[in-house]
């Protein structure tokens, strides 16, 4: 259903983005937004799935339908504030279109089925395939959207029951690259720090992280201290002249693929200038050498040379950098989805080491995750970590999760790396892979070379399951289709970035016979009777208070505790920050204060990685040389990435998201507000290069890469010369028809961020 009209808007949040201003120092004032459609006769506690702030609202309930939502005042994220996502995005639970029942494919078309039919196709092919080829011929590709609860369930099932190493989501699409540079730095996965250090620090750096569009509430935070007493610097890295840009101090406007040569360069500046915390190095760290002597190849002339980014620039910003004495920096999209991602954001926590910036108010890195509960995904062990940041290369770690699971650690695969989500599909290309359950996620769209990843859905040889509220463009190859319940109409809980656990509760219905992913999963271990060492249910669990006890056990001890944490204490109140234990009952602010780092060979999360190259590095060579709770500090030199501007495709292409879509719009496209205040793709082009190719605004453009050509609206403005930008929520224009089949070395995040292209007039503005 779409609304028509409002009864009561606490404003106008399409064109207001970001809402009135409440001056802030040190403690941000709470502001509280609202919107409902009609009075709600109850309001339920919740938080947000549209971005990776995790604000924390309440749905506001008539009957069995969402009427509205209003931010929650006293929680620590969002003082009561939210987006334009947030305010609209709910519709999608009442739009046409909603999946209400089972589809199983018949002679080619989807039809209607029971779950009876369709779960038992499911398991027919699991039990068929695990006695015919073993459990390598199954995987699973979830999203960053499902709740811990379920994230967990999933895992226990893929990693205990079923023994497959082939699970990843699609958050290896957008903060891999956060989980394994916090991991090469720290040892652990994890953001050192709390939004409150945005309160108290003096300079803030954005690092390919457009945060006015990315994450609408936090960007009002800072906007709030820039209006303050007290404002802090503002230093933007972004090649296009983004909201986020403008309010900078300083916007360095690299071109693609340089981020880390833009590091070395500002990383040799602060050091020349002797800005280094010399005790914490030396007390904290290991490493630091060879940084030097990495760094000190990048003198800014050859960083200018390579980035476009002039000598002043580089040296206004390495001072500024060099003199503050309260340190924020974020990275996000614009790091890990493009060249030598790992590395360059390692680079961003090596600034923060070398100047003893962590542990303190107003000092702290954040490697920003992109999606909701992509930190969820991490500590679930969903993607490629294992539970709770155990190390896979540490067999003390397997066995310590197969004796909490009641298994043998030889049922838990890890005789090789967990399988990435690129090399999911191409198993699936290949014929290794013969079926593939996709939960909450629409790679038909959101992944690269898409021709391809089509191509492979279609295979005659994979069995595709797809669990989604919608009929996706993913859905519509399925062999089997679940219907699931969205937000709103289950319970569980999520944590954001700065490692704030929320509970949301159940505030309707799902419509029809649609079920959570929780239940699908539990409904799924129950028909395939998955049994621990002793006979009993490897699944012990029937609902998400239980899913979350079962997981907060496998937590204690970890640097992710949730021991301290149920949905009882979460209920009620502002959410509360991991580790929440004995040692912390409400939850710990700042990771590291005393200078420890879980980086010892007994206790660290990975080994680590070559960052050029990604080579594991083994534990024996680790134990060797143990940091022992210092910070590793690692360095990388900068190389040219795969594909680069030539004659035939001068220009660079870069893509990313808009302020009023989320990933694939399955959602936000539901809302009218949101879809008539973006209602379709474009390329954006610089002033300069539309001139040379007479192109105006609205004008119509061919653009093309080697992987294919698309036609669209040509947008004029705000970005470097050289370099065109695409938003990738599309799918009748779907950017990722030209983005590049390649990853990170070390993170294994798939490249969207750069790709040579070519561009021509082919029409005026209609």
């Amino acid at each position: 259903m779409l609304w028509t009209a409002i009864v009561r808007e606490s404003r106008d949040s399409i064109a207001d983005i970001w809402g009135e201003r409440t001056p802030t120092d040190r403690s941000w004032t709470a502001r509280v937004d609202e919107r409902v459609v009609e009075e709600p006769e109850r309001w339920v506690q919740s938080c947000c799935v549209l971005c990776s702030n995790g604000c924390a609202l309440d749905i506001g309930v008539k009957g069995n339908r969402i009427v509205g939502v209003r931010g929650r005042a006293d929680d620590r994220v969002n003082r009561g504030r939210l987006g334009p996502k947030g305010l609209h995005g709910w519709e999608a639970n009442a739009a046409p279109g909603r999946l209400t029942g089972p589809l199983v494919r018949n002679d080619g078309e989807l039809r209607p089925a029971s779950w009876e039919e369709a779960m038992g196709r499911v398991v027919q092919r699991t039990r068929e395939l695990l006695h015919e080829t073993g459990s390598g011929a199954i995987g699973f590709y979830t999203t960053g959207q499902l709740f811990l609860e379920e994230y967990y369930t999933l895992a226990t099932i893929a990693r205990a029951g079923l023994g497959t190493l082939h699970v990843d989501g699609n958050t290896r699409l957008c903060t891999a690259t956060a989980a394994m540079a916090l991991i090469e730095s720290f040892g652990a996965d994890g953001d050192p720090g709390s939004y409150e250090d945005f309160d108290v620090c003096d300079t803030i750096f954005l690092v390919g992280h457009n945060m006015a569009a990315t994450q609408t509430v936090l960007w009002s935070r800072v906007l709030d201290r820039r209006k303050g007493p007290n404002p802090p610097r503002l230093i933007v890295i972004d090649p296009r002249t983004t909201g986020t840009a403008r309010e900078a101090d300083l916007h360095l406007r690299p071109r693609p693929a340089t981020n880390l040569a833009l590091l070395n360069g500002l990383l040799h500046l602060v050091l020349e200038s002797g800005r280094v915390d010399r005790e914490f190095l030396g007390q904290h760290t290991a490493g630091f050498d060879e940084l030097q002597e990495t760094v000190g190849r990048w003198p800014p002339e050859r960083a200018a040379q390579v980035t476009g980014i002039s000598v002043e620039d580089l040296r206004k910003a390495a001072a500024m950098l060099g003199s503050a004495e309260r340190l924020v920096s974020t990275c996000l999209q614009g790091v890990y989805q493009s060249h030598q991602a790992t590395a360059a954001a390692v680079q961003v926590n090596n600034l923060h080491l070398v100047r003893g910036m962590l542990g303190k108010p107003g000092c702290t890195v954040f490697q920003m995750n992109g999606q909701p509960t992509a930190q969820n995904t991490r500590e679930c062990g969903a993607d490629g970590e294992l539970v709770a940041f155990r190390n896979w290369n540490n067999q003390r770690h397997v066995e310590e999760l197969a004796r909490l699971w009641n298994v043998e650690p030889r049922r838990i695969a890890h005789w090789a790396p967990p399988t990435h989500a690129m090399q999911i599909f191409r198993l699936a290309e290949t014929g290794s892979i013969r079926m593939l359950w996709i939960s909450g996620t629409n790679p038909a769209v959101s992944l690269p070379d898409l021709a391809r990843i089509r191509r492979i859905l279609d295979k005659e040889s994979l069995f595709l399951v797809v669990q989604d509220a919608f009929l996706s463009e993913t859905a519509e190859h399925a062999d089997v289709v679940f219907p699931a319940a969205l937000w709103g109409e289950k319970t569980g809980t999520f944590t954001n970035a700065d490692r704030t656990v929320h509970v949301s509760h159940k505030a309707i219905d799902p419509p029809g016979e649609a079920k959570s992913d929780l239940q699908i999963f539990l409904d799924y271990a129950r028909a395939m009777d998955l049994r621990d060492d002793s006979g009993a249910p490897l699944v012990k669990w029937t609902d998400a208070e239980g899913a979350f006890a079962a997981f907060r056990e496998v937590t204690r001890g970890r640097p992710c505790d949730y021991t301290g944490l149920s949905h009882a204490k979460l209920t009620g109140r502002s959410g509360i920050q991991w580790p929440c234990n004995a040692a912390h009952p409400e939850g710990r602010a700042r990771l590291y204060e005393d200078g420890v780092f879980p980086t010892g060979a007994d206790v660290c999360e990975t080994y680590g990685h070559d960052l050029v190259t990604g080579a594991a590095i083994e534990e024996m060579e680790y134990r060797a040389r143990d940091p022992a709770g210092r910070a590793r500090i690692k360095a990388a030199d900068w190389h040219p990435p795969h594909e680069q501007p030539d004659r035939r495709y001068p220009f660079w292409l870069t893509t990313g998201r808009l302020v009023y879509h989320w990933h694939t719009r399955t959602k936000t496209g539901k809302s009218r507000a949101l879809q008539e205040a973006a209602p379709v793709a474009f390329v954006q082009v610089s002033e300069a290069d539309a001139r040379r190719l007479g192109i105006s605004d609205g004008d119509g453009v061919e653009i093309e890469t080697r992987r294919g050509k698309l036609t669209l609206p040509a947008r004029v403005g705000d970005i470097a010369e050289g370099t065109l930008f695409m938003p990738f929520h599309y799918g009748d224009h779907a950017a990722n028809e030209l983005t590049l089949t390649t990853w990170d070395p070390v993170s294994k995040q798939p490249s969207f961020k750069y790709a040579a292209a070519r561009m021509r007039k082919i029409g005026n503005r209609s």
